[in-house]
């Protein structure tokens, strides 16, 4: 076959360091917008980008060309510079992630569900609904290893 194509579609999620509220409302679309360039500079489609004041969901097609490690290393070294640098402050994310493969027939399911967030966290925490995601998922996971 001449041509390689690919349609990879991934939900990811990480926190902000020790799931402190740190995005201000004020400032969450313009670091949605940062996070959906990031993907598109690499290659990636960005479909949603979303969260609250303590984490990010991202839902993207990845790039044939990259790696999903290194997709959400940029994502997460280049929008913790662009934060420090927008709030004048020590920002962080927690060091590690959660990536969830989407088929196309749940891409706008999983777009509505990131579009939601806000309202999604007025009855669930994010502790809560990483956990429902791994269960989810069918991840095993060590609680003393994932919040830390």
């Amino acid at each position: 076959m001449p041509q390689s194509l690919s349609q990879v579609l991934v939900h990811a999620v990480f926190s902000t360091k020790d799931r402190e509220p740190m995005i201000p409302p004020s400032l969450r679309p313009r670091l949605h917008a940062y996070l959906a360039t990031v993907l598109k500079e690499m290659g990636n489609v960005s479909l949603q980008v979303g969260g609250t004041g303590d984490h990010i969901h991202a839902l993207f097609a990845l790039s044939r060309t990259v790696t999903l490690a290194d997709t959400i290393q940029e994502m997460k070294t280049s929008s913790s510079q662009w934060m420090k640098e927008q709030m004048r402050c020590g920002f962080g994310w927690q060091s590690g992630y959660g990536t969830f493969s989407v088929a196309a027939s749940q891409k706008g399911r999983v777009i509505q569900y990131i579009q939601t967030q806000e309202s999604h966290h007025r009855v669930i925490t994010f502790q809560e609904e990483f956990r429902t995601l791994l269960k989810r998922y069918e991840i095993a996971w060590d609680e003393r290893y994932v919040w830390d």
